[in-house]
């Protein structure tokens, strides 16, 4: 039997031929069944599905009868009675996409069959082919039926996205000259997919049509920014800024030079193209994950690819062991690749490697390297304040991952495994989509765990990766000398015992000896290399040979600079390698042409950093040269090299990110982070303590603009033991524990203990951030005030802008909305002069509130957008999601609910992704505070209660109660009114915020306006006067885009009161002072 549900709804028999299906509701009912793809539907639920709120009498006899008709329509046996329910039996019988009964799982299975291509002509043909099994909307006859539209629309955003691929595909493969012309109409009914757009404009572009591309991209942007108030995202505009410059890299790939687009994204954070692998992905990209791309393809592991494959359908955790060399990492990264390719509808957030070699420390510090990698911070936007305790970092991990579809690769464990598998058990018990495949020399021993011995390759496969490698290393070799020249393959394979790094070790000899030398020499080496080793494994004992091997034929140049690589974690750029592989008889000048030698020796790998090319040994061939290098009189001295050269990297970035030059030396820190790492333990590992607690206060502004607020606090603890008496390490450590609510030290008298004034005041401006995101403003505002006097009086623009910002946010949190705006536009003023990007992030949120305030909804609006942009460019992902709450916030009073929705949910997603429930608390908020403006009373409520029991704060919670204050008294239910108003009154009292206090007043008025005399509705006349007064105190008078609720209430209390009486009631009430209007509130009307 084959379904059709791409379209109407057809079913056809074995023979093709078509099936007549009585009667709309035998049809609904087939339908139902489809779109639960073989699992059971409940009796009830297929009652709802088919009749709604007009069920027949004695409904389930009516389902019965549906369901017999339907069985005598395509066989009793296919609709199968299971528990209280019904499912649809589907039969695949030969397996294969060709087979399967239902067309929407065979353009799935054709789609992933067609990704696993790599030559894009045929892939777009494959597309094409799954394509055409569309014959319209999915469930077409259908689509007004609640229970088919979730599924129609997945299987409809999925066409379309397949749709982007096949475009993709066929300009890859030079097929365009038609292309740009038939995307014109894809483009107008989809007019806000970036990806889709991207495509066109690539197209258009090597069509001859360059304005028109141009045209294209100036027409989305206008969309984004009227429809989305957002702008294109970072890699669409790289690549019109390409199509501007006409640069060459267009002319003949159908990706753009910052790397294709792969979903709409036009305001989702997204990863810088030339970030590093490890240190910072985006927080919400359009495609998740930081998986490497391939350079070769991978030979000979199709079966133990697919039985890795199977086992990650079957088990959570699947962990690949085998020897060093045996190429699990490899066949890691292929299984990742395919598990996010096969069903990437249902895998949204995609497959992240995290690499563990050369690393150490407990499952708290590894929890921290794999939020990292997330790209999951610990901080807040604009030092905003916490909820509650700070988490851990696996805690923080939990929160981040819980509402995520993940897989994480962990690679190489054998280094933590212990810390591995705690960390790995408690992700994989309190994240219930979490996936993990991780690769060790020994299993985690994990609950669930399926393991996988990964083997060397079989003989045949072997040798065609022996001869693929061979051909790269030597062009033109191949075996053509005869049978001789096989067995010359096969006898290297056989003596390599099928492993795949030592046969990529030895394959490049090809070029001087030949197959036949290579054989001769690896027989009369093995007896020498391989004796005195038997006690390791044979399969470890081949490869350390074949390394053994490649280190013999080095010049001793070579060799010094291979073993010296083996101190950078994570490779190194040229100039690193010059400043620490060079000395005792290597020239600095030498180092790129000895680089270039062990490249072609495949001993150094060659991969794309975000400052240029960087060197990276693999992880056997590091712990050989590292072996090496203890070997030597020159480990120490290496050693020192390596962390002289990051300390003075440290120290000069340092200034550099508080300026233009920000972005790039961010990138040039991420980069080397794990270098960082490595050089701040060596640091510490010394009996001297100066150069630790340089390098430490040094990296410090990068921890913060990173959002390692836990790693800064466990680096600056450890420095602080080595040198307890440094004023400076004792202010930043403060400064940091305030920030994450652990235990802050004692820093009396340590300001005085920082001879230069600069410092001091950056230590001191640091310790009043951290103070105000602990919600000590007392404290905060006295540590910025002699920040403040030290920059003014040694010159520091730098420091006096970072002191304006942080008195603006106090004005916000304060009322004191003078100097809010003043104090923030001379920021904002500095901060750009500066080229400060972070800094100019810094004044967004009081100047954006403070335009709100004054009802300059336009401003408003350009602040937020600005701050968006700005916290994309920089990763700042919690100010993302603040800018598009923000964003959300006037489109409510805009009276947008579609579009303040959607932003809210964007923004609540991004926080869910983060972890960070202060933002998360906001996005809900924004949520509920559109439900109820929009008449869903019901959904308001709800989700404002599930946030007082999830979000305690004293505003959060005074704005939750008076907006269910405003649930009540819409229903007009006056006494839960005033009750849930008191509540808020009480809260709003211990903000000794004025406006909070008019929200609280002018709830009750709304309360108190519901009761049946005239006496109600005076006490709600005095009561609106009163909050008006408090409003004007701090200048803040309500502008008319919020007067929605006062509005309501003043129109009922002049209906019985009349104009005269109401003006009189309204005056006296701005006359009371706020003690008089809360006695008045809580003193309500009887009745």
């Amino acid at each position: 039997m084959r379904y059709g549900v791409l379209g109407p709804l057809v079913v056809r028999d074995a023979a093709g031929e078509p099936v007549k299906v009585p009667e709309a509701k035998v049809r609904a009912l087939l339908a139902a069944l489809l779109v639960r793809e073989g699992r059971v539907a409940s009796t009830d639920r297929l009652i709802d599905d088919l009749w709604g709120d007009e069920p027949p009498g004695r409904p389930a006899n009516a389902l019965q009868a549906k369901v017999s008709q339907l069985r005598r329509a395509i066989g009793r046996d296919r609709v199968v009675r299971q528990g209280a329910g019904y499912r649809l039996e589907l039969v695949a019988v030969d397996g294969g996409a060709e087979t399967a009964e239902v067309d929407a799982t065979r353009f799935l299975a054709l789609v992933a069959e067609a990704r696993a291509v790599t030559d894009p002509g045929e892939r777009a043909a494959r597309l094409e082919a799954a394509l055409e099994l569309w014959r319209g909307p999915a469930y077409a006859d259908f689509a007004d039926e609640e229970f088919a539209r979730a599924a129609a629309q997945r299987l409809d955003e999925q066409r379309v996205a397949v749709l982007e691929e096949h475009a993709e595909a066929r300009l890859e493969s030079g097929d365009d000259p038609l292309l740009a012309g038939e995307l014109a109409s894809l483009v107008a009914r989809h007019p806000l997919r970036e990806r889709l757009r991207a495509v066109q404009m690539r197209a258009l572009y090597r069509a001859g049509r360059q304005s028109e591309a141009l045209a294209s991209y100036a027409e989305l942007s206008d969309r984004l920014a009227e429809e989305l108030g957002l702008d294109p995202s970072p890699a669409l505009a790289a690549l019109h800024e390409a199509i501007l410059r006409q640069d060459r890299s267009l002319e003949g790939t159908g990706r753009s030079p910052e790397g294709a687009l792969t979903s709409d994204a036009g305001s989702t954070p997204r990863q810088d193209a030339h970030a590093p692998r490890s240190d910072r992905p985006p927080s919400h990209p359009a495609v998740p994950g930081n998986l490497p791309q391939d350079l070769t393809p991978l030979i000979g592991r199709d079966t133990a690819l697919a039985h890795v494959a199977q086992l990650m359908g079957e088990a959570r955790l699947v962990t690949l062991t085998g020897p060093g060399g045996v190429g699990k990492t490899r066949l890691a990264i292929a299984a990742a690749r395919r598990w996010t390719d096969t069903a990437s509808a249902h895998r949204p957030d995609g497959a992240w490697i995290v690499e563990l070699a050369g690393r150490h420390g407990d499952a708290t510090e590894l929890a921290a390297e794999v939020a990292a990698v997330l790209g999951i911070r610990d901080d807040s936007p604009t030092g905003a304040p916490r909820l509650g305790a700070p988490p851990a970092p696996a805690e923080r991990l939990v929160q981040a991952l819980r509402e995520r579809h993940v897989l994480l690769v962990l690679d190489n464990c054998e280094h933590v495994v212990d810390a591995a598998a705690e960390l790995t058990a408690l992700l994989l018990r309190s994240v219930p989509h979490l996936r993990v495949l991780a690769t060790s020399q020994e299993p985690l021993a994990v609950d669930g765990e399926a393991v996988v011995l990964v083997e060397p390759l079989e003989p045949a496969d072997a040798r065609a990766l022996f001869m693929a490698r061979a051909s790269a290393a030597a062009p033109g070799f191949g075996p053509l000398g005869g049978d001789d020249d096989l067995a010359a393959v096969a006898e290297v394979c056989a003596r390599l015992d099928g492993m795949p790094l030592a046969l990529e070790l030895a394959a490049p000899r090809v070029r001087a000896l030949g197959v036949r030398g290579l054989a001769d020499r690896l027989g009369d080496r093995f007896g020498l290399l391989t004796s005195g080793r038997r006690d390791a494994p044979a399969r470890q004992r081949t490869l350390r040979a074949v390394i053994d091997w490649s280190w013999e034929l080095l010049g001793a140049p070579e060799r010094i600079v291979l073993r010296r690589l083996a101190v950078h974690r994570d490779g190194c750029t040229l100039d690193a390698a010059e400043a620490v592989c060079a000395g005792g008889g290597v020239e600095a000048s030498d180092v790129l042409d000895l680089l270039t030698r062990l490249v072609e020796r495949s001993l150094v790998a060659v991969v794309a950093g975000p400052t240029g090319v960087r060197y990276r040994l693999l992880e056997t061939v590091a712990a050989y040269a590292a072996d090496r290098l203890e070997e030597m009189a020159d480990a120490a001295g290496t050693r020192d090299r390596h962390l002289r050269y990051h300390l003075a990297l440290a120290e000069d970035a340092d200034g550099r990110l508080r300026g233009a030059d920000q972005r790039r030396w961010l990138a040039v820190l991420d980069a080397e982070s794990a270098n960082l790492r490595a050089a701040l333990d060596e640091a510490l590992a010394r009996p001297e303590a100066a150069v630790a607690t340089r390098l430490t206060a040094s990296l410090c502004w990068w921890w913060l603009l990173r959002g390692r607020l836990t790693e800064a606090v466990r680096r600056l603890e450890a420095a602080r033991k080595a040198d307890p008496e440094d004023g400076e390490l004792a202010l930043l450590h403060y400064a940091f524990a305030r920030m994450t609510g652990t235990p802050a030290p004692s820093v009396e008298g340590a300001a005085e203990g920082v001879p230069d004034p600069v410092r001091r005041g950056r230590a001191l401006w640091l310790c009043a951030y951290g103070e105000f995101s602990a919600n000590d403003m007392a404290a905060s505002a006295e540590s910025n005030d002699a920040a403040v006097a030290l920059f003014e009086a040694h010159g520091d623009p730098w420091g006096v802008a970072a002191g304006l910002a942080l008195r603006a946010m106090h004005g916000l949190f304060t009322g004191d909305l003078a100097a809010l705006d003043r104090d923030g536009a001379l920021a904002a003023a500095a901060f750009r002069e500066l080229g400060d990007r972070w800094g100019e992030v810094q004044t967004v949120a009081p100047l954006a509130a403070h335009a709100q305030i004054m009802g300059d909804y336009a401003a408003a609006e350009r602040r937020q957008r600005q701050g968006l942009k700005l916290a994309e460019e920089l990763g700042l992902h919690a100010e993302v999601a603040a800018r598009l709450s923000g964003l959300g916030r006037l489109a409510l009073l805009a009276g947008d609910w579609p579009r303040a929705a959607e932003l809210h949910e964007r923004a609540r997603e991004l926080t869910v992704s983060q972890g960070y429930r202060f933002g998360q608390a906001a996005a809900e908020t924004g949520l509920a505070l559109g439900a109820r403006r929009s008449g869903a009373l019901d959904e308001a409520e709800a989700r404002l209660f599930s946030m007082l029991e999830r979000f305690a704060s004293p505003a959060g919670d005074h704005l939750r109660h008076a907006e269910l204050g405003f649930v009540a008294e819409l229903r007009g239910d006056r006494d839960l009114a005033l009750t849930r108003h008191l509540r808020g009154l009480e809260q709003a009292f211990g903000l000794a915020e004025p406006r909070a206090f008019a929200l609280s007043l002018e709830g009750l008025a709304g309360a108190e306006s519901l009761a049946a005399g005239p006496e109600g509705q005076a006490r709600a006349a005095l009561l609106l006067g009163a909050a008006d007064a408090a409003r004007r105190s701090v200048g803040a008078p309500l502008p008319e885009a919020e007067r929605r609720d006062v509005d309501r209430i003043t129109a009922r209390v002049l209906s019985t009161l009349g104009e005269k009486a109401f003006r009189a009631a309204f005056e006296r009430g701005t006359d009371m002072t706020p003690q008089e209007a809360a006695q008045l509130g809580r003193t309500p009307t009887a009745g």
